[in-house]
């Protein structure tokens, strides 16, 4: 996309984390935002601190599980603003977990809102951009999507496959001469609520007992987040991103950061089995691991 002022943005997982400073970032450059959540009222506040701002904007509650929601928003979008130019399938959880105690419905609710999050996004809008005459869609993965995820499976597989989805999308879209961008996020570690997205299981879902090691894990996580990127910095990454057609966005563009990948392609390529990676925090995790519980 050569500008983005006066066209149309729909980001889910608007309502906080990097969705909120995506919605902020893209109203400043002039855009018309719908911020969807499935908190609805965090979502209507940062519609409201938009609109206090000038910006054209709507609030739409949204479970990105439910495609027929998704289809919904999408129809709205069209609605409200007369098209739409840039779509963020950008709403994720996180659940720590042992790959064979986690239960079928804690599996079934990350890889609902991560993996099924986008491809519901994908099937709604990318027919709408190409009829509003082009434009971008933004897939939010994860570092963990590019290097091994040592505690929680359900995300990492989830940000796995949103990559390769994402990596399938833009050939396909350009083997079909389609106008629209496309480009998938990986940022590390964001100073965001993430780490505690638990909290919006659905009432009743079955989980798996309390595990020691995860709850130092989880320890850890709490550190090395709050020392962590801002989601202003990742909403800038983004615009840079789509306004240049980049397609891998990596915020933590430092050795320290990259470094893993390579490491991994060098693991795959020798057949080996795979390591922890040696990310930024790593130490911190690992320090948490090695302390006994509070309780």
């Amino acid at each position: 996309m050569d500008s983005l002022r006066d066209k149309v943005a729909v980001v889910t997982g608007g309502g906080s984390g990097i969705g909120q400073a995506l919605c902020y970032r893209l109203a400043a450059e002039g855009m018309a935002v719908v911020v969807a959540d499935v908190d609805e009222v965090a979502a209507r506040a940062v519609a409201e601190e938009l609109g206090a701002r000038g910006a054209q904007v709507a609030a739409v509650a949204t479970d990105v599980r439910d495609g027929d929601q998704v289809e919904a928003l999408a129809t709205l979008a069209v609605a409200r603003f007369g098209g739409v130019h840039l779509v963020c399938n950008n709403a994720g959880v996180e659940r720590e977990g042992l790959a064979w105690e986690s239960t079928v419905e804690e599996w079934a609710w990350v890889l609902d809102v991560n993996l099924w999050g986008v491809i519901h996004g994908i099937r709604a809008f990318v027919p709408r951009i190409i009829a509003s005459g082009g434009g971008h869609v933004v897939n939010t993965a994860s570092m963990a999507g590019l290097v091994y995820g040592s505690f929680s499976p359900a995300y990492t597989v989830s940000k796995t496959a949103v990559v390769s989805l994402s990596e399938v999308l833009s050939l396909q879209l350009r083997a079909t001469k389609a106008p629209v961008g496309v480009s998938v996020l990986c940022p590390g570690w964001v100073r965001t609520g993430i780490g505690d997205s638990g909290r919006h299981l659905p009432a009743g879902t079955p989980v798996a007992p309390a595990n020691p090691t995860l709850r130092r894990v989880h320890r850890g996580l709490t550190r090395v987040l709050r020392d962590a990127m801002a989601p202003e910095s990742v909403a800038e990454a983004v615009i840079t991103g789509v306004l240049t057609d980049r397609f891998y966005l990596l915020p933590h563009d430092d050795d320290a950061w990259l470094r893993p990948i390579t490491d991994r392609a060098a693991t795959i390529l020798a057949g080996e089995h795979p390591v922890a990676p040696r990310v930024p925090g790593a130490d911190v995790i690992a320090e948490s691991l090695a302390q006994p519980d509070d309780d």
